[in-house]
């Protein structure tokens, strides 16, 4: 197999950075072409798409997103970092929505978001050599791109490591939070909790108490993990359960943007962004703002120095299954670079306001 570098390059000149798509395949062809790009993602004033990961789950067409993403990138029209739901899917960590992959989930996601397109027998390693493929981290002098998470100690660790396979690596940091759990009885503490619980934590209409061994071991898979940490965000020990992603958590997310003071712009996906909270529905129990208010439309940290570009188009599923209208509340949209001007697949456009970076382009 082939060795990827962790940390790659950026190329040059005006960018389009497009948020999480999560199997929402209209979606991404709409945005594209309101962006300028024909099918094959060319573009008449030479512009290029990067992606910021997540491409499947959830939506009704994971393999038509992957196998187009996969085309544009080979050929050289577009770049892309992975996600947690990539990285999911290379270490098959089956979890919710991914069951047009795995025969696994079947039963369970289709109540929640069917119809999906599964994929075909054939794809299924090509795909997965495809997500092995992306690295962790796109940047140049003017632009910073990961999934979750720029935590310098996170980005110092990967940057060190020669090339190699993700999994094996990821895999290797995973196994010593593992490791911790059973040296220090953390994973008897947790069947115990389970066991006394009774319930299961996708379950969403039995909420847990906190489970304390459960919240200790989440955040121990983030700090001891930095990939992990680049791809799924830091966490640290939560104070109450919240409902999110398709089961029940007991670790918060942080905001890790409030402690990040470089002049160089940072984009990222992951955090659901929206401009109200969300309606009411199973993945809004115990919802958390990690943005604390802040405008949909502003940059981030103490230097707004960092754009969040993920707007929620993998909660698509929810107006679905209420029969309202696609987009009403969820979307998918682009960080127009060095513009720094978002587009949104209905194909509205929006000033980022104060804070946004004074963008450059690199000599």
């Amino acid at each position: 197999m082939t060795q990827h570098p962790f940390v790659q390059s950026l190329p040059p000149g005006p960018l389009d950075v497009v948020g999480d798509i999560h199997g929402e395949l209209d979606a991404l062809l709409a945005l594209i072409a309101h962006l300028g790009y024909d099918a094959e993602a060319r573009h008449p004033e030479g512009r290029r798409l990067v992606f910021v990961g997540d491409f499947c789950d959830r939506g009704p067409d994971s393999p038509g997103v992957l196998s187009l993403a996969a085309r544009w990138i080979a050929s050289g029209r577009a770049s892309a970092v992975i996600g947690n739901h990539e990285v999911n899917l290379i270490r098959r960590d089956i979890k919710d929505g991914s069951g047009w992959f795995f025969d696994e989930r079947v039963a369970r996601d289709t109540p929640k978001y069917a119809p999906f397109k599964r994929v075909e027998p054939q794809q299924r390693e090509p795909f997965l050599a495809f997500a092995e493929s992306l690295p962790a981290i796109l940047e140049r002098e003017d632009l910073r791109i990961v999934h979750a998470a720029w935590h310098p100690p996170a980005v110092a660790a990967v940057r060190a490591l020669p090339p190699g396979s993700l999994r094996h690596q990821y895999d290797a940091w995973e196994s010593l939070a593992i490791e911790y759990a059973a040296q220090t009885g953390l994973d008897a503490a947790m069947a115990l909790e389970a066991q006394q619980w009774g319930h299961d934590l996708e379950d969403p209409d039995h909420t847990p108490p906190m489970l304390p061994a459960h919240a200790a071991h989440e955040a121990n898979k983030g700090s001891m993990n930095p990939l992990k940490v680049l791809t799924s965000g830091l966490e640290r020990h939560g104070t109450r359960p919240f409902y999110a992603g398709g089961k029940w958590r007991f670790v918060e997310r942080v905001p890790w943007w409030e402690s990040y003071d470089d002049d160089t712009p940072v984009i990222v996906g992951h955090y659901w962004r929206r401009f109200a909270p969300p309606p009411p529905s199973l993945e809004a129990r115990g919802y958390l703002d990690i943005f604390g208010g802040a405008p949909a439309s502003a940059w981030l940290g103490p230097r707004g120095t960092v754009f969040c570009i993920d707007f929620s188009v993998g909660g698509r599923w929810v107006e679905r299954r209420a029969g309202n209208a696609l987009g009403s509340t969820f979307r998918l949209a682009a960080m127009r670079w060095p513009e720094a001007e978002v587009v949104f697949d209905d194909g509205t456009r929006m000033p980022t306001q104060p804070g946004r970076p004074a963008a450059k382009m690199p000599r």
